[in-house]
């Protein structure tokens, strides 16, 4: 930004099942809701 060094913290996550294969994953995560979304896309893997 104009010049100057900026860091920053970019979360993700990632779903990887149980043969090690991944599944899913999100970028640039917000905190609010996701674990949710996560745990539905963890069923829909089960069903």
């Amino acid at each position: 930004m104009y010049g100057k060094d900026v860091v920053s913290v970019q979360r993700s996550t990632f779903l990887i099942d149980a043969e090690g294969v991944l599944r899913r994953e999100w970028r640039k995560v917000k905190p609010d809701g996701h674990a949710a979304e996560v745990l539905a896309a963890v069923e829909s893997l089960t069903s």
